[in-house]
């Protein structure tokens, strides 16, 4: 809390006015605001051969709704998760590898690979104890931040930009991160929940899915189903284009020339971000919300109506905004969201997980014909992949504090491919310009003179 003295700081009274910038002037000099078109498209500011987000068609600057895709490295998300049933195998280690050494591996490759992941899952001795459980924070994702920068401390060579290095510095963090995450959200909830501090040692041969619910769960159980659609939604997180704002943000501090563990660590913290990665807990907050005030979950007209008080600012936290619909991109269908419903569905089948997602549904169906009627405007919009992440999540067992940084343990091989092609192709400060509203240069008054107004 800020005490009296402050808040006669002149800082405090004056903020709003000295950062406000008049719209017009986005408008006159016709500057891309979030870099994105007047349409709604983004602006091109880079080229990439790691994946394509394609949600639209753009034509004579018309931009024309379509199916939405996903691919990595040329391939289809759908055909890179595997196939359903209990013979699918665990994907996540191959879409890594295909991020990374840009094809896909033979047996050989990928069992090598995973026996390098293996090895390097272990932190440093005594980080858990002098890194993760000291003055631990109470979000997860700052826990993973320090403990990123920190390991730099860890590295002989943390200067190193050679190809090697960066290899090697990429694939350890990918390996350990998982860990991090897991023994970040014990220390949090001894530190301030009166938990227990639990440390699971890895189990050899387990694929990063598996370790992550032997790590985290007390009694280290889980059926092969559950490890299956973990690994799902990591193949699913692991990559979305240059021009999401944490990759983008890894590659602007790589084009800086800065060391992996900083570029890697700002990452982090822009996926924590509530309009980026932290936007699975306001879907959440918003799901529980109208599970609350709706009595009948079924009654789509009692759902539509509660649905319409969100819109119109009057429930939940009066935003207007129906959070886990709509996308930057997609416009007709988001690809993960497609997959996870189709799991979801099978999961929640028969259970007391049943009515909530078919719920989910309805706010699906539901939302863009109640936006329609009461804003008056048809925006062509999808459910996004948060519309469901965190149900599956919660049908797991997973705790709300973990959604996030799951999402940044799949994500790092992301970051890792587009760091890999910003240092090798880029080669230029990533710069771009903001346009001074100043038209004249004040004259310098001498501190006795001014009358601070």
């Amino acid at each position: 809390m800020q005490t009296e003295e402050e808040k006669r700081l002149e800082l405090y009274r004056t903020f709003d006015t000295v950062n406000h910038i008049d719209p017009s002037w986005y408008q006159r000099y016709n500057v891309k605001r979030g870099l994105r078109n007047s349409n709604g498209s983004g602006v091109i500011a880079g080229i990439t051969n790691i994946s394509n987000v394609h949600g639209y068609v753009v034509s004579e600057s018309d931009k024309i709704p379509d199916e939405g895709r996903l691919t990595f490295r040329g391939y289809d998300i759908y055909d890179l998760i595997g196939t359903e049933g209990p013979e699918r195998r665990y994907n996540f280690e191959e879409v890594v590898f295909l991020l990374l050494a840009g094809h896909l591996p033979t047996q050989d490759q990928l069992d090598r690979f995973n026996e390098v992941l293996e090895s390097e899952r272990d932190l440093p001795d005594g980080f858990t104890a002098s890194i993760i459980m000291k003055q631990t924070p109470l979000d997860i994702m700052n826990v993973l931040q320090r403990c990123i920068l920190l390991l730099y401390a860890y590295d002989e060579h943390p200067e190193d930009r050679s190809i090697e290095h960066e290899i090697h510095t990429a694939i350890s963090l990918i390996s350990r991160v998982p860990r991090a995450a897991v023994l970040a959200y014990y220390a949090l909830q001894s530190r301030y929940f009166g938990g227990s501090m639990i440390i699971h040692p890895y189990i050899k041969g387990q694929s990063t899915a598996e370790t992550i619910l032997s790590m985290l769960r007390p009694d280290r159980q889980f059926t092969p189903e559950e490890a299956r659609i973990l690994d799902i939604i990591l193949c699913l997180h692991a990559e979305h284009g240059g021009g999401n704002n944490s990759t983008f943000t890894c590659r602007v501090l790589s084009s800086s020339d800065t060391d992996p563990y900083s570029a890697y660590s700002a990452a982090i913290g822009s996926l924590k971000g509530r309009k980026h990665g932290g936007a699975n807990h306001q879907v959440r907050a918003m799901q529980t919300d109208i599970k609350e005030h709706v009595k009948d979950w079924s009654n789509d007209d009692e759902v539509a109506d509660y649905l319409a008080k969100i819109v119109n600012k009057q429930a939940y936290d009066h935003s207007g905004l129906v959070y886990g619909m709509g996308h930057a991109v997609y416009t007709k269908s988001d690809p993960r969201a497609v997959i996870l419903k189709q799991y979801a569905s099978k999961l929640a089948a028969g259970t007391e997980f049943e009515p909530e997602f078919k719920l989910l549904e309805s706010i699906e169906r539901l939302s863009p014909e109640v936006i329609l009627r009461e804003k008056g405007t048809k925006k062509d919009m999808c459910a996004n992949v948060d519309m469901y992440s965190g149900f599956v999540y919660n049908m797991l067992g997973i705790p709300g504090d973990m959604f996030t940084p799951l999402f940044a343990c799949a994500r790092f091989a992301g970051w890792a491919a587009h760091r890999f092609e910003e240092i090798s192709t880029g080669k230029r400060i990533i710069r771009p310009a903001y346009k001074s509203t100043r038209q004249s240069q004040l004259a310098y008054v001498p501190i006795a003179q001014r009358t601070g107004d």
